[in-house]
């Protein structure tokens, strides 16, 4: 499996972007407009701010899905019966932001929203003339409004050895929202489950943003974007005493967006949050 590495900058971007994402359900950019130095910073005083207990001040809300989500309330991939490794940080434009922190990840997150925006027209353009036809309204209109578009911050703990066996730092899953940007995390790790039936490095080079498709866009598009399994392993060796931060952002659209004849973007995500958290959004 290939997963070219698609310069933003070209004339051509648009067009080698969705065939990436058409084929492997991934797309990788490299000369993006997203601030590296400013993806640097999230990461540095976020790593700080998990090492405090500050973070405790903020405790996940099980309605609004806000908030700070400790080790213990972890997600739970579909079909595991383990917790991830994994702590980390909602970030809404309405929700809780910690005061112990710069306002770096919200500025992050309009940038973030902005090339979201490019993305999807890319992704609208692309689309053949029938899978075009099936979008309730086209992609871009799908996050106009839409306060649901989440920033999470996720800090992966170094590996102490006393993990329970078979838990991982996140275990294979496909994305619940339309797309996910996601800038290359600080250590590798992330593999994509590729229609060989085999894992795959995904490119981890500094700098990289890195664009999965997620279940939504693939209802919508009745699967010509696939939503692609994915993982991230746990290191072994100098890696597994070194902690992971990422910076996903899940392009949601607007609750009442129709999906397909199936489902609505609330009826969808409902669906899913029973299925990951036992219990409805």
């Amino acid at each position: 499996m290939h997963l070219p590495v698609v310069d933003f900058t070209s004339p051509t971007a648009p067009q080698e972007f969705c065939k990436s994402l058409h084929e492997t359900g991934f797309g990788v950019l490299k000369n993006h407009p997203l601030s590296q130095d400013l993806v640097e910073s999230i990461y540095a005083e976020w790593l700080g701010f998990f090492k405090t207990e500050a973070k405790a001040k903020y405790p996940n809300d099980p309605v609004k899905h806000d908030g700070y989500f400790s080790p213990s309330v972890s997600e739970t991939a579909k079909n595991f019966t383990k917790k991830d490794l994994k702590e980390f940080f909602h970030i809404y434009p309405w929700g809780r932001y910690p005061a112990e922190v710069s306002d770096a990840a919200q500025r992050y997150y309009k940038e973030g929203a902005t090339l979201a925006a490019t993305l999807l027209n890319w992704v609208e353009a692309n689309s053949p003339a029938d899978v075009k036809a099936r979008y309730s309204v086209p992609l871009p209109a799908m996050i106009e409004g839409s306060d649901h578009t989440l920033l999470r911050v996720l800090h992966y703990p170094p590996l102490r050895g006393d993990e329970e066996p078979g838990a991982v730092r996140a275990a294979a899953h496909g994305d619940i929202n339309l797309l996910t940007i996601l800038p290359a995390a600080t250590e590798p790790g992330l593999q994509v489950l590729g229609k060989d039936e085999a894992w795959h490095d995904v490119p981890c080079d500094f700098g990289l943003l890195i664009v999965n498709i997620g279940d939504m866009l693939a209802e919508a598009s009745g699967g010509y974007y696939p939503s692609t399994v994915h993982r991230v392993l746990n290191p072994t060796g100098e890696g597994a005493t070194k902690s992971r931060i990422s910076l996903p952002l899940f392009l949601h659209p607007r609750r009442e967006v129709v999906l397909s004849e199936r489902y609505t973007v609330e009826t969808y995500f409902n669906e899913r949050m029973e299925e990951l958290r036992g219990k409805k959004a």
